[in-house]
């Protein structure tokens, strides 16, 4: 998991990056206890909001978010590969 932080001009911003949890340990509160660790560690830096991005798909993930009080918000992502370009 990585936490980025990011001073813009409206406050600062965190953002989760790569929860990740071996498939043989889910489902033992790890996910859980890093992401509320990330939280506590966006809080004490001063940040407005934290923000992270999770596939439809990842139901559990999706409901463990939304445990922890994260709200989804209606976004459309865009990607711009520079590998294609």
């Amino acid at each position: 998991m990585t936490l980025l932080l990011s001073p813009l001009p409206s406050g600062l911003r965190a953002r989760v990056e790569d929860v990740v949890v071996d498939i043989a340990a889910r489902g033992q509160g790890i996910a859980a206890a890093l992401t509320s660790h990330a939280l506590r560690l966006a809080r004490e830096a001063g940040a407005r909001t934290v923000d992270l991005t999770s596939r439809p798909d990842r139901t559990a993930a999706n409901r463990l978010y939304e445990r922890l009080g994260f709200e989804a918000r209606e976004s459309t992502g865009y990607r711009f590969s520079l590998d294609d370009a």
